[in-house]
């Protein structure tokens, strides 16, 4: 499919944040125009798509990508991984810096940077390390970051936690000059040492070193009172324990600047799927109970959990398909997520439409201030920036035919709810009819 013509798009029936159906016109990378069907002016030459039935949220935004490049370009790069957020309803993603080399400068995050743009898939936003290396000893050049082409704002070591809470403090503060963030992985290393799966009954019964919860709580307990006390924004990677869930909760009536994420698995994997010793489900943080599932869907539901961010971490084969210790952490995510979420929180009668816009799309904008192009609302003059799913749709998840460069999905095997069908950045066609374009031009920022 070329995506240099038509420039023009008509989606007939389409149902913005499910609501009525009204049509909508794309031209000149806005929306241009939007109204009850057949009631608006449609450009010559348009393309025409049936959006009967279907619904029309803004294009999805994801806080946190692994891309792999550079360095591990045999797990994903930024071309293979933006398309693959494209054929998830995304239209921006924030990549991780474990990247080899890390992307601690400013020449690595514009690297970056620029190989989204070439790819043209997805808008990229480098996220920046904390510290030098990922090696939590000294700060890396956040200030040359944030003032790169990239215009970081968002930092983390992911992977690794940020220990050290002199660090962390000085970290807070600094990013507070350019309204940065720094989004923790909230793991304590001497807690979770040889640590293989969550704590818990499962992991007594098939002999796995256990990960405690208390690891991931205490490190996030320490840090909203770090940001409490230098007025500093913290945002909290894939949470995934009632525990945490409730110390939130607990920051947030205290007026404290904190964020939190949930990943889709953790929304409705559990460790019970550890027992066979399949790799696949094998993550950091790991796969908890079913109460922990039962808290982190409703934290998300009452606003505690701010946002879902996939946490999209593909691996080559050989590191996947080994014994379980071997094995690394990380699943795919990105071609799944708005599945997860419509079967969990929509399908479930937790959450509406409206909902899952601001969870998936909104509010990780603004959380990684990109929020002036992208999560913007359905209306007039926008960009057109925006992703068409038929909710009725189920299909058959299978990792050796997604789009991503890696197999390791946890939900291979199982039927999810929803279909993409259109993705549009800044009104050019990236998905159309279910169908990942085949080509690209590069995208006009």
């Amino acid at each position: 499919m070329s995506t240099a013509s038509p420039q023009a798009y008509v989606l007939r029936g389409a149902r913005p944040y499910g609501t009525d159906p009204v049509d909508v016109v794309l031209a000149d990378g806005v929306i241009a125009a939007l109204g009850a069907p057949g009631t608006v002016a449609v450009p010559d030459g348009a393309h025409e798509v049936d959006a009967t039935g279907h619904v029309l949220l803004p294009g999805l935004v994801d806080l946190h990508t692994h891309l792999r490049e550079p360095g591990r370009e045999d797990a994903e790069t930024v071309f293979s991984g933006t398309r693959a957020a494209a054929a998830g309803g995304f239209t921006a993603v924030h990549a991780m810096a474990n990247t080899t080399p890390t992307q601690d400068t400013a020449g690595v995050v514009e690297q970056v940077y620029r190989l989204g743009q070439e790819a043209g898939w997805v808008d990229v936003h480098p996220v920046g390390a904390v510290t030098v290396g990922l090696g939590g000893e000294k700060l890396a050049e956040l200030g040359a970051m944030a003032d790169s082409a990239a215009r970081v704002r968002v930092f983390s070591d992911d992977g690794k936690c940020v220990h050290d809470p002199v660090l962390m403090r000085r970290a807070l503060e600094y990013v507070k000059a350019f309204d940065g963030v720094v989004a923790q992985h909230a793991q304590e290393p001497r807690l979770t040492e040889g640590a293989q799966m969550n704590e818990g009954v499962v992991s007594a019964q098939i002999g796995l070193t256990g990960w405690p919860a208390v690891a991931e709580e205490s490190i996030i307990a320490r840090d909203v009172l770090l940001a409490e006390h230098v007025g500093s924004r913290l945002h909290v990677c894939h949470l995934s324990t009632a525990g945490s869930v409730e110390i939130v909760r607990w920051a947030k009536g205290r007026g404290i600047d904190v964020t939190a994420e949930v990943t889709p698995h953790h929304l409705v994997l559990t460790d019970e799927l550890a027992r066979d010793y399949d790799p696949v489900f094998k993550v950091n943080p790991p796969l908890r109970t079913a109460a922990d599932v039962e808290a982190v869907r409703e934290g998300l539901a009452d606003g505690t959990i701010d946002i879902v961010a996939t946490d999209h971490a593909p691996h080559p084969v050989e590191d996947k398909d080994c014994e379980w210790s071997a094995a690394a952490f990380g699943m795919t995510g990105l071609e799944t997520a708005l599945s997860v979420v419509q079967q969990t929180m929509v399908d479930t009668g937790r959450m509406t439409w409206a909902d899952v816009a601001r969870v998936l799309s909104e509010s990780p904008a603004r959380i990684g201030r990109i929020d002036t192009a992208q999560g913007r609302p359905i209306a007039l003059g926008e960009p057109a920036n925006l992703t068409l799913v038929d909710p009725g749709a189920t299909r058959a998840i299978d990792g050796r035919t997604q789009v991503t460069a890696s197999a390791n999905t946890p939900f291979g095997g199982m039927e999810l709810p929803g279909r993409v069908v259109a993705t549009f950045l800044r009104g050019r066609a990236t998905v159309l009819d279910g169908a990942v374009a085949d080509q690209m031009e590069g995208a006009t920022r």
